[in-house]
C-alpha cells in the first residue's frame, strides 16, 4: 500500500531523514520507534505532504505521491491524527467530526456520513454522550478519541498515529489501543509512531527502529519484543520509547 524509498527529509539545514526506506502491507498495523528528536513525527509530515522531502519517493496504492499537497492526499484515503490532537476546541465534539468528513462532502451521501459517525460513536460511546459540548471541556482521553474519530470520518484507508498514547493515563491508553484493536480486527491499515514501546508492539505486526534519521532495525513485532537490544534501549528499567 505505501512504499517509501531513500527518503530524505529536512529542516532548513537540519538534515531529519536520511535515505529512509520503508513499507506499509494492505491490513496491517507498522509502528516506527525511536527516541525523541530521531525524525519519527518528521516521517508521517512527510508522508503527508506537510513537510516537503529533498530526495526520495513515497508511492501510495502504485502512485507517485511525493510531495503531494495534503489536500490531494486526504481525498486518496491518507490521514493523519497528528500529535497533539489539533482539535477545534470552540467547536462541539459533532462539528469536529463533520469537519473529518469534509474531503467526502461531495461524493458522500447522508447515509454514508451517518454510518461513518455510527461507527466513531460504536468505538468511542463517550463521544456520543458529548457530541454536544465543546471539544475544549473534554478529558485529555476524550480528546484523542475525539481526534482519531475525526480521523475515521475521512473513511481513510491508511490511517496515521502520531503518538496516540501522550499524555495520557494508563487506563486510558488501554482503552485508545483497545480501539486500535478493534480497527485492526475490522481490517484497517495503521502507521503508527508511539512512544509506549511495549504496548506498540504488542497491537502491531511490525515495527522500524529510527535513528538518527536511518531505519536501524526492521522485523516482526514478536521478534522486536523479545530483541535484547530494543528491550535494553527502550523497554529496560521501565522505561518506554518517545
Amino acid at each position: 500500500m505505501l512504499n517509501i524509498d531513500g527518503l530524505h527529509t529536512y529542516y532548513g539545514d537540519l538534515h531529519v531523514l536520511k535515505g529512509l526506506s520503508m513499507g506499509v502491507n494492505h491490513g496491517e498495523i507498522v509502528t516506527v520507534l525511536g527516541a525523541n528528536g530521531v525524525g519519527k513525527s518528521t516521517l508521517l509530515k512527510t508522508i503527508m505532504g506537510i513537510v516537503p522531502s529533498r530526495q526520495g519517493k513515497i508511492s501510495y496504492l502504485g502512485q507517485d505521491v511525493t510531495n503531494s499537497a495534503t489536500e490531494a492526499l486526504v481525498p486518496l484515503g491518507l490521514c493523519l491524527v497528528p500529535e497533539g490532537r489539533e482539535l477545534f476546541t470552540n467547536l462541539s465534539v459533532l462539528d469536529n467530526l463533520r469537519l473529518g468528513a469534509f474531503s467526502l462532502r461531495k461524493r458522500q451521501s447522508k447515509e454514508q456520513f451517518q454510518e461513518s459517525l455510527d461507527q466513531v460513536f460504536g468505538l468511542f460511546p463517550a463521544l456520543k454522550g458529548r457530541q454536544h459540548q465543546t471539544a475544549g471541556t473534554l478529558s485529555g482521553g476524550e480528546r484523542q478519541m475525539l481526534a482519531i474519530g475525526r480521523g475515521l470520518m475521512s473513511r481513510p484507508r491508511l490511517l496515521m498515529l502520531d503518538e496516540p498514547s501522550i499524555g495520557l493515563s494508563p487506563l486510558v491508553v488501554q482503552e485508545i489501543f483497545g480501539t486500535i484493536r478493534k480497527l485492526k480486527a475490522q481490517g484497517a491499515t495503521i502507521l503508527m509512531v508511539e512512544q509506549n514501546t511495549k504496548i506498540a508492539l504488542q497491537v502491531a505486526d511490525r515495527g522500524y527502529v529510527l535513528q538518527r534519521g536511518e531505519i536501524s532495525l526492521a522485523d516482526t513485532a514478536p521478534n522486536l519484543l523479545a530483541n535484547e537490544n530494543v528491550r535494553e534501549m527502550y523497554l529496560g528499567k521501565g522505561r518506554s520509547a518517545s
